[in-house]
């Protein structure tokens, strides 16, 4: 691969704004292989567009071990599979989401007529 496809820890840890920490775990897990030069690591296309489809996932709700999965599923499968796969993560992630905002909004309800009934209360001392 050539060398200037190639970006460093620090600079991979700035791309996608995350740390140390958390590039060195991701890697502890298998999700991500950078390339190794003594105890220097270098990312390229392939990794940095994992990181990519890692964080979108992350923040969609996915838990870092569906994540792996999945990208495990291209790597033994291919393609097809791995839509296939999503797919269906997909789906029910959305039915998860769709819970929580009921919860959210639910919660918002409460805490607005609770506002409103002190407010009210407010108003009746003066």
């Amino acid at each position: 691969m050539p060398d200037d496809q190639l970006i460093s820890f620090k600079e991979m840890c700035a791309r996608f704004d995350v740390t140390p920490r958390t590039l060195r775990y991701y890697e502890y897990i298998e999700l991500l292989t950078p390339h190794k030069e003594g105890r220097a690591r270098f990312y390229g296309p392939r990794e940095i567009a994992r990181m990519t489809l890692i964080l979108r996932g992350r923040r969609f709700g996915f838990s870092l071990e569906e994540l792996r999965q999945w990208l495990l599923i291209y790597e033994q499968k291919g393609s097809r599979e791995q839509y296939e796969v999503w797919l269906d993560l997909a789906a029910r992630q959305l039915e998860k989401l769709d819970e929580q905002i009921q919860d959210l909004q639910s919660a918002r309800d409460e805490l607005q007529a609770l506002r409103e009934t002190t407010v009210k209360e407010l108003n009746d001392i003066d």
